[in-house]
């Protein structure tokens, strides 16, 4: 595959509005559909090893050697994170669009209570959920609405960077990883000296950044971050869970005081077909979160979750039974990912 074939192919991604496009040797393209299904793309026709070397080269700038890598690719107007590894049969290249315009809340339906909670001046505010659930682009939205409202000044540690923001009453300053710093930490230890009030680490992948995330909520700042985590109490847990045992009783503790919101998602297929939407789990600290999350007792978080709906929490299981409700998705696709299905009544479609 020539270098023009590959762009021709990424000008049909742009004009099909496709999120997700997956490139392997000796194998067709295949691409997500608007409902979420992976299917290939036969009139393309079958990527050869050597195809595909062609193309990492191109992507990269030059030959793929590493393990992994993440890097970020733009044609024309459209940018895509790009992630290329190495399997059992060679190399995959995964690349996903990121949209030129960062939705309004409104046009992703975050609650109001979820936009009220981003004017806080310090604490930690934790977007989750698993690959390719939207977390990147609800962060956007939030960001670009605090962009839009407040004066303050952002700046943003990428891996790559995604969405690209313009400053308007905020200043905004993003850098990517492997280009303006060499790692999560130093980046870190290196904005601290530019005034930052609102400091966005793109994702905590490791003890350290989780720990510096903390410890910069501590010290007066606003940190907004994304974890790979399936539900608001699962990510509690899996950030205490990263400290060494003894260091968990203090973590609990610092964590517990530092946490202002965690929001859990997950994408499901509509029920017209016309593209999929967002299932949330909300999670805002108040006296009986922290204390809960002080002592341990975290599979106790889920009660305080559904006593707290006035204040704006909910359920993912609740969540998702609404979208049932109100005819969004099926049933059969809410059994599918309910934590508790049994509380699903089920009718015929």
């Amino acid at each position: 595959m020539e270098n023009t074939k590959f762009t021709s192919l990424i000008d049909e991604i742009i004009k099909m509005k496709i999120s997700d496009l997956h490139l392997t040797s000796d194998s067709y393209p295949y691409i997500r559909n608007q409902v979420g299904d992976v299917v290939p793309v036969e009139s393309y026709g079958v990527i050869s090893a050597a195809d595909l070397d062609q193309i990492t080269q191109f992507l990269l700038g030059r030959p793929f050697d590493e393990g992994t890598i993440d890097v970020s690719y733009s044609q024309g107007f459209s940018r895509f994170r790009v992630n290329m590894s190495r399997v059992i049969r060679g190399v995959t290249v995964a690349m996903r669009m990121i949209p030129s315009v960062v939705p309004t809340p409104q046009e992703i339906h975050l609650p109001d209570a979820v936009m009220r909670a981003t004017f806080a001046e310090k604490w930690i505010i934790l977007i989750t959920g698993s690959t390719g659930s939207g977390k990147s682009t609800t962060m956007a939205a939030m960001l670009d609405y605090i962009n839009a409202h407040t004066c303050r000044h952002i700046i943003t540690l990428e891996d790559p960077v995604e969405f690209v923001y313009q400053s308007r009453r905020s200043l905004v300053h993003q850098r990517e990883l492997g280009k303006q710093f060499h790692s999560f930490p130093d980046g870190i230890r290196s904005i601290l000296r530019e005034d930052p009030d609102i400091i966005v680490i793109g994702e905590m992948r490791d003890l350290d950044t989780i720990e510096a995330a903390i410890t910069l909520a501590e010290t007066g700042h606003l940190v907004f971050s994304t974890l790979h985590t399936n539900d608001t109490v699962q990510t509690v847990d899996r950030i205490i869970q990263s400290f060494p045992a003894t260091s968990q009783n203090q973590i609990r503790m610092q964590f517990a005081l530092s946490m202002r919101m965690i929001l859990s998602q997950m994408l499901l297929p509509k029920a017209d077909s016309s593209g999929r939407v967002a299932a949330r789990e909300i999670m805002f600290n108040n006296d009986s979160i922290r204390n809960l999350i002080i002592r341990g007792e975290t599979q106790q978080l889920y009660s305080v979750l559904e006593l707290s709906k006035k204040d704006g929490m909910i359920l993912m299981d609740e969540c998702i039974m609404n979208l049932v409700n109100t005819k969004q998705i099926y049933s059969k696709t809410a059994l599918t990912v309910m934590r508790d299905p049994s509380k699903l009544d089920v009718d015929e479609e």
